[in-house]
C-alpha cells in the first residue's frame, strides 16, 4: 500500500511539470547589442569587377574577346617620292609615288627607311616623306585579296591586257605577268586571294555578286565607275572602270599609269555608279 502511494505521488509530480512546460512561451534570443564593424577597405587599388567574368561551364568562357584588327599603309606626303630598291638614296628607283599614294608597310623603319613591296619585290621608302594610315581589316578572304593587290602596286597599266583566266578559272596561257588593266587586276587578285572567278571586263563583272549601297560600302567591295568616254551611255555600257575599296575613302586599282592605293577624288566620285560584293 505504501508503494502505491509513492508511485501515485511521482506521477502527479511528472504531470505538473509537463503542464508547466507546455504553457511556456518561447522567446528567441535577443539580437546582439552591437553593429558589426565594416570590412576594412583594401589597402591599394580596388579589386577588379568580376561580374562579367565567364563562369565555369559557360560556352563563351574560352572564346577570345572580339577586337578590330588594323592594316597599316604608308602614305606619301610629297610628290615624286622614289620607291628604292635598297635602304638609301643611292639605290635605284623602282618607281615614284604621288602625294597621297600608298604602299604596304612591311615593318618598322630601318636606318630611316620603311620596308615595303613594289612590283612584287622588296622595296623601301624614306620614313621622312611618308605617314602611317590604318584601315580596319575585313575577314580573312578579304585580307588575302588586299595582300595580293599590294604586291602588284607599281606595275604599269596596260589597256586590254591578257586576263589571268577566262572567267571560269581556266588559266589563259597568253597571260603576261605584271601587265594589268583595271578589270584584269581585279580578276587576278580575287582569284589568287579568294578563289573567286571574276569575268573578263568591267561590264560583265558588274553583273556578279550582290549590290552594295554606297552608305554600306565595306573593305573588299568592288566599286564601278563610268568615265568621260562612256558617261552618256546607258546600262552596263556606262561602266568603264573598277576598283577595290579599302575603307576610309581609299581604293586599290590601276588607271592610266600604274597600280596604286589612293584616295577617291571628288571627280571620281562624280563618275561612281555602283558597288558589288562578289565574295
Amino acid at each position: 500500500m505504501k508503494t502505491k502511494i509513492i508511485i501515485a505521488a511521482a506521477l502527479i509530480a511528472i504531470l505538473i511539470t509537463t503542464v508547466a512546460a507546455c504553457g511556456h512561451t518561447y522567446n528567441p534570443p535577443a539580437e546582439p547589442d552591437y553593429t558589426p564593424a565594416p570590412s576594412p577597405e583594401p589597402d591599394g587599388p580596388s579589386a577588379p569587377d568580376q561580374s562579367d567574368k565567364p563562369v565555369a561551364g559557360d560556352p563563351d568562357a574560352d572564346r577570345p574577346a572580339l577586337s578590330t584588327r588594323y592594316d597599316t599603309v604608308l602614305i606619301a606626303t610629297v610628290n615624286s617620292l622614289n620607291v628604292r630598291s635598297g635602304k638609301g638614296s643611292k639605290y635605284s628607283s623602282l618607281g615614284t609615288l604621288d602625294k597621297g599614294d600608298g604602299v604596304a608597310k612591311l615593318g618598322e623603319p630601318e636606318d630611316g627607311w620603311y620596308p615595303t613591296v613594289y612590283r612584287e619585290r622588296t622595296a623601301y621608302v624614306s620614313a621622312s616623306y611618308v605617314r602611317e594610315m590604318s584601315f580596319a581589316m575585313g575577314d580573312e578572304r578579304t585580307e588575302r585579296v588586299v595582300e595580293e593587290g599590294k604586291k602588284l602596286l607599281g606595275h604599269p597599266y596596260v589597256w586590254g591586257s591578257q586576263r589571268y583566266h577566262w572567267g571560269n578559272g581556266k588559266l589563259n596561257t597568253a597571260f603576261k605577268a605584271g601587265e594589268f588593266d583595271c578589270s584584269a587586276l581585279m580578276q587576278y587578285i580575287f582569284y589568287k586571294g579568294a578563289g573567286v572567278n571574276l569575268d573578263l571586263n568591267t561590264r560583265t563583272q558588274v553583273l556578279q555578286g550582290s549590290e552594295v549601297k554606297r552608305a554600306d560600302l565595306k573593305r573588299g567591295d568592288l566599286m564601278f565607275f563610268t568615265n568621260a568616254s562612256r558617261y552618256n551611255k546607258t546600262g552596263v555600257e556606262r561602266i568603264g572602270h573598277v576598283a577595290l575599296y579599302l575603307g576610309e575613302n581609299y581604293i586599290l586599282h590601276t588607271a592610266s599609269d600604274h597600280a596604286v592605293i589612293e584616295q577617291i577624288s571628288d571627280t571620281r566620285w562624280g563618275y561612281y555608279i555602283v558597288a558589288r560584293d562578289v565574295m
